[in-house]
């Protein structure tokens, strides 16, 4: 049975969403404002920064759900991270943790009993530890090497029970480590890109030109001397709307597209009489196979074309890209 949902319910709970976002929004600038006289943030970054093995990050219940942003967040920016569950790590994973990690521990009350009882052996390994609480007393706090404060003054629930504003602070100062590590470790967009050879960005900037490049038979080519008839045929024959011009040594000379067949339409009568090379575009645009594909899409936008040659170190042909073979490689 569907629960009735009347106007001042709707109204009830845009104001509750207002609040909730204004709440949590005066939190993260309560945060940014502690930190103006604390240095405690740029202590833990230098710690991190010096960490030679991998960011530990753990936590439990919801906490332990911002852990694992946190620690996905660091690992795909160039920090190195994994999360460890406080329980599972009691029962055989801290066996994952190293003296060469480091440990950010994340407990708003700061006495979670299942972190506090791996801490000291966290410790005893001499693995350095940042503690993320909302009380400076706590257990926690007083274990750690670096405390960062996410004390709010209340949470967004009408409740002030479900961890609502404490949590948002909690995943944005995580942000801010990993901004600042990202910064401090020269991270580029390329290297976000092999973290991430899945995504857009990924086939866009690790893709190269051979990847996607037509090559073999499968290269339109015809010589000078050819007839413009001729020239059609392989047009045809290869698909690719155009062919490559190529001189004794198989370097090409010029290009030909079904563009430049459609303008001749009005000024030429008797196909057969003309010779390819007389209507050629000669010095045609070109890459080389190692030239990222994203290259390729840049020159072919500026110069508005749809198909370019790739020629060797020698400029030899070695093969034909198209624009519809960027697009299905999903370059573009």
């Amino acid at each position: 049975m569907l629960k009735a949902f009347d106007n001042t319910a709707l109204q009830r709970a845009m104001q509750l969403a207002r609040e909730t976002l204004e709440i949590e929004a005066d939190a993260i600038r309560a945060v940014l404002t502690r930190l103006e006289s604390d240095d405690s943030v740029a202590r833990a970054v230098g710690l991190l920064f010096n960490c030679d093995g991998r960011v530990v990050v753990s936590g439990i219940g919801k906490s332990g759900h911002i852990a694992r942003k946190i620690a996905a967040t660091l690992a795909s920016t160039g920090t190195p991270a994994m999360f460890v569950h406080p329980a599972e790590a009691a029962h055989g994973d801290l066996g994952m943790v190293t003296s060469h990690d480091a440990f950010i521990a994340i407990s708003y009350s700061g006495e979670a009993a299942e972190l506090l009882s791996i801490l000291p052996i966290v410790k005893r390994m001499g693995a350095p530890l940042i503690a993320m609480t909302g009380k400076p007393q706590s257990s926690l706090a007083q274990l750690a090497d670096v405390h960062l404060n996410i004390a709010v003054e209340k949470e967004a629930c009408p409740l002030n029970l479900a961890p609502t504003a404490s949590t948002t602070v909690t995943l944005a100062l995580g942000d801010a480590l990993a901004v600042a590590l990202l910064d401090a470790n020269g991270f580029r967009e390329e290297d976000f890109a092999r973290s991430h050879p899945g995504g857009a960005l990924g086939r866009r900037l690790l893709t190269h030109v051979r990847d996607v490049m037509r090559s073999g038979d499968a290269v339109p080519q015809v010589a000078a001397n050819v007839s413009l008839t001729e020239a059609l045929v392989e047009i045809t024959q290869k698909g690719m709307g155009m062919t490559a011009i190529v001189d004794d040594a198989g370097r090409p000379v010029g290009v030909f597209t079904d563009g430049d067949l459609r303008r001749m339409l009005e000024r030429v009568q008797d196909f057969t009489k003309v010779t390819i090379s007389d209507v050629m575009h000669a010095n045609p645009r070109r890459v080389h196979p190692e030239q990222m594909a994203v290259e390729a899409v840049a020159i072919m936008e500026e110069f508005r074309i749809n198909q370019m040659l790739v020629v060797d170190g020698d400029d030899k042909l070695v093969g034909a890209l198209h624009i519809h073979d960027l697009t299905r490689a999903k370059v573009i």
